[in-house]
């Protein structure tokens, strides 16, 4: 999972994007990076880090011209302490190409052979990323008849790219002189919405991972990139689209709307907060059937994304709501970061629970999700020290046994805590009292009710891969690369 953006101004863009990849921090906290097209010229910095930290004046100055792109990295393959592979990456043909991803792919190994093999690319780096670059600049290079670039020859090649290339990607990307361009996997399993506004002369566009960038800057949502479609724009305003891929099928990611995305933001015409009001209407019910409600003495969320659902079990069940963990809003998300020692250490920088809420109490935790178990099993030692009676652990989102391949670090089995265990004995291991989960049906009926999508990528709940191609042979060989 990333957060990326593009843009296409009549004014000077370097300041847009910055401010478009502070709201989307969120999304990635191990580095960032911006390019900016100042006629045929590139100018780009990254760096590790946060955005806020990443640059300075001097940095700001150098992004000349006014079309850009962005993006905050959450490392889901290659390393996330290595610099070189922040995000975006350069390739100087055809014309010179810099692009920004968020997804993952799952034929690399087949893609770093042909591209050596086959298309004679060198590839200086383990981010898929850089390999997405390099098809793309392969296929834009074997469609070119002459010198100039038409529309028709972009979108041959993003043809080309989704027949050669596996997995999710949502893409960006700056062809020198000629304009940006942006993609979407066939699936639609990274999301990717289109906006407009006015600007001196000409139309302004931005493509971003979330609608929130728009609305904060004054655009208009057009719509969401469609699973398999190529937007293109030229420097002027002139926006271009066509579907690219053979058979398109609308599958978004689940764990966007569980926890992944901002609540204010909406994908595939769904709002996330609404979702996650109806995740905990859901959740209410299955509490009702699995303990009796006269145990539980309050509601507590984890904050910040259950708190809707929170909010919803509490009210439908009738049970006092309280806030007991408070959040040291200094400290990013642990999920997202690299490394089990360092989410563990950040847990308790992270949170601290108000031992006047816990006292003598009978408590009823509402998390979005379990995942690694390493966040859940301190927030419920958190609670007994604080005085808790007894701890009940709830999910709004069903037990995840299964790895994530799409884009989310959950690559082992061994590190998911519900793989292979039964919820009694989930329960045990975070050290609560009883522990009760989303079913998965429930899940995608309370986030796909009143939209038009028909189903949601959730192979981390139910072990089945939408692309079709992950077998069992591919999780065992990225559990020993994740694991060496």
């Amino acid at each position: 999972m990333c957060g990326i953006v593009g843009i296409v101004s009549s004014s000077p863009v370097n300041q847009q994007v910055y401010d478009a990849l502070l709201l989307l921090q969120h999304r990635g906290q191990d580095s960032t990076g911006i390019a900016t097209s100042d006629g045929s010229t590139f100018h780009m910095h990254k760096s590790k880090g946060q955005v806020r930290e990443a640059y300075r004046t001097r940095n700001m100055r150098s992004l000349t011209g006014t079309v850009g792109l962005g993006h905050v990295r959450y490392a889901t393959t290659g390393s996330a302490a290595n610099e070189q592979e922040a995000q975006p990456f350069y390739v100087n043909a055809p014309y010179g190409i810099i692009l920004v991803h968020n997804g993952n792919l799952t034929n690399t190994r087949e893609l770093s052979r042909d591209l050596f093999h086959v298309d004679r690319r060198h590839v200086n780096s383990t981010s898929d990323t850089e390999l997405l670059l390099n098809v793309l600049a392969n296929e834009l290079q074997s469609s070119l008849s002459g010198l100039d670039l038409d529309p028709d020859t972009v979108f041959n090649a993003v043809s080309q790219v989704h027949e050669r290339v596996e997995g999710s990607y949502a893409a960006i990307a700056m062809i020198a002189g000629h304009g940006l361009l942006a993609f979407r996997d066939p699936f639609g399993i990274r999301p990717l919405v289109l906006g407009r506004r006015p600007g001196k002369g000409q139309d302004e566009w931005i493509v971003a991972s979330e609608s929130l960038v728009l609305e904060s800057a004054g655009y208009q949502l057009v719509r969401d990139v469609a699973p398999g479609e190529a937007v293109f724009i030229t420097p002027s305003g002139e926006l271009h689209i066509r579907q690219c891929a053979l058979k398109p099928r609308l599958v978004p990611c689940s764990f966007e709307y569980v926890y992944l995305a901002r609540p204010d933001s909406v994908m595939n015409g769904i709002s996330v907060y609404d979702a996650r009001l109806r995740l905990g209407n859901r959740l209410a019910d299955t509490i009702a059937e699995h303990m009796p409600l006269g145990d539980i003495d309050v509601v507590m969320p984890i904050p910040d994304s259950s708190r809707p659902a929170a909010m919803q079990v509490s009210q439908k069940l009738g049970i006092e709501y309280r806030e007991g963990f408070y959040k040291n809003r200094y400290i990013g998300r642990t999920f997202i970061m690299p490394g089990q020692e360092q989410r563990s250490k950040s847990v308790r920088q992270k949170l601290n629970a108000m031992g006047s809420e816990f006292r003598g109490k009978n408590i009823l935790i509402v998390d979005d999700s379990v995942v690694r178990g390493t966040t859940s099993q301190q927030i419920v030692q958190m609670a007994r020290e604080a005085g808790a009676n007894k701890v009940t652990f709830t999910s709004a989102a069903p037990p995840v046994r299964f790895p994530h391949v799409y884009g989310i670090n959950m690559p082992s089995r061994a590190e998911l805590v519900a793989h292979g265990r039964k919820i009694p004995e989930i329960a045990k291991a975070l050290g609560a009292d009883h522990m009760i989960y989303q079913e998965v049906a429930d899940m995608q009926s309370a986030i796909i009710e009143g939209s038009d999508v028909t189903e949601l990528e959730m192979s981390c709940f139910t072990g089945e891969y939408v692309t079709g191609s992950v077998s069992e042979e591919y999780l065992a060989w990225v559990e020993k690369n994740q694991l060496s």
